[in-house]
């Protein structure tokens, strides 16, 4: 019997007349025909044979998560910056998802120190724009590619204030530790004022109904001072054997 598509092989327009949809929405909408299946994992296979050629020879990374949304002036902004040109300083590549905000000032920072700075952007409906720090770039349509691109390359994890995107790249790093997926790499959040309310919570609510164990909030370091940050990424480094600048 012939198997009938219920989607069409390119996607539809979005109906607020955005442009096309995202490939991704199109790819996680349900059931399709097994050939536009077929034609999506190609896709999808060849996203990531594209990731993993342009990031391979990069070198260590640490990867600087955090929101787009904040403008030059404002002080996550300079945090960031300086935190950046500390990770550069240690000899590593400074790895972020190449857009505005704290990612750029990541960035920017890595080329302060003259270090080297990647980026690994994502197509969204309202463009997001590549930062103009970045020594190598590579533009993803699927969040999870991109995803497994800022783990893969990276040995510590330093997250500083953001919304969903950024809570998403945080928990998607905890569980990897947690479960054992990628090694007890580093998870460093910047800003306790921030950050302090939703550690307090999992204190409280996730440890307390035992929902996870009290040891895995020692996966998380929760600092302000870039000297502090530094020192738990050398350590975490050289836990690895990663060579690091002196």
């Amino acid at each position: 019997m012939t198997e009938k598509s219920t989607r069409p092989v390119v996607p539809a327009e979005s109906p607020q007349g955005a442009g096309p949809e995202p490939s991704e929405r199109w790819f996680l909408e349900g059931p399709r025909s097994r050939g536009s299946e077929l034609f999506s994992v190609v896709k999808i296979g060849l996203e990531f044979i594209r990731g993993f050629r342009t990031l391979h020879f990069v070198g260590p990374c640490v990867t600087v998560f955090g929101s787009a949304r904040f403008a030059e002036d404002h002080p996550y902004y300079a945090l960031a910056r300086e935190v950046g040109k500390r990770l550069a300083g240690l000899g590593f590549t400074v790895m972020t998802g190449g857009g505005p905000g704290i990612m750029e000032a990541a960035n920017r920072g890595a080329r302060d120190a003259g270090g080297r700075s990647v980026g690994c952007n994502i197509v969204l409906p309202e463009e997001q724009k590549l930062n103009p720090y970045l020594d190598v770039c590579v533009t993803f349509e699927h969040f999870f590619v991109r995803k497994v691109m800022l783990v893969k390359y990276s040995y510590a994890f330093v997250v500083m204030p953001g919304g969903f995107g950024t809570m998403d790249e945080l928990f998607e790093a905890l569980v990897l530790i947690q479960t054992n997926k990628i090694r007890h790499f580093p998870v460093i959040l910047v800003r306790p004022s921030f950050w302090g309310g939703m550690t307090d919570w999992m204190r409280e609510r996730l440890v307390a109904d035992g929902m996870i164990a009290p040891s895995d909030l020692d996966l998380l370091t929760v600092t302000d001072d870039p000297d502090e940050v530094v020192a738990r990424v050398r350590a975490g480094a050289r836990s690895q054997g990663i060579q690091l600048a002196a």
